[in-house]
């Protein structure tokens, strides 16, 4: 991971994206841009990862890079069956592992959708940002830090 290996601070933005609600529903765009908000203030160097463009574009300004994962749907897939437990998350492996059909599902979709969530978003962000940043295409290119990296 980047934030350990420069030892700074990370946010997943799936933390903050989501109410604690069944179905999962996504919290008001306010509450979790006022959360970002805090994150930077509080943090003077950070990662921020996530899918979410537009929470992201929100905080793009405050960024000195940007690593875009721009992997094929098959690797993808292939990374989301090997990620490890992400204890921030969920409570246990077993139940990271019972949302992977729908993660899964989910990926397949990513290069069709048209919302936050859509390579169509993410490329834009990326092709606007005017700092550095770094595509990577597939899991040779990256470092030790990113390819365990799913989305």
């Amino acid at each position: 991971m980047l934030s350990a290996e420069f030892k700074i601070t990370h946010l997943d933005l799936d933390i903050l994206a989501w109410l604690d609600a069944k179905p999962p529903q996504r919290k008001p765009l306010a509450d979790s841009l006022e959360e970002i908000n805090f994150f930077v203030q509080k943090n003077q160097e950070w990662v921020i990862e996530g899918c979410y463009a537009d929470l992201l574009e929100h905080v793009i300004k405050n960024a000195n890079e940007i690593v875009f994962l721009n992997k094929d749907i098959e690797t993808c897939i292939s990374n989301c069956k090997k990620r490890p437990w992400e204890q921030h998350k969920y409570k246990s492996q077993e139940e990271q592992n019972n949302n992977l059909e729908m993660l899964i599902d989910w990926v397949k979709e990513y290069p069709n959708r048209t919302d936050e969530f859509s390579l169509k978003a993410h490329k834009q962000l990326f092709d606007d940002f005017s700092g550095k940043k770094t595509e990577y295409i597939s899991n040779h290119q990256t470092n030790d830090g990113l390819e365990n990296y799913h989305e």
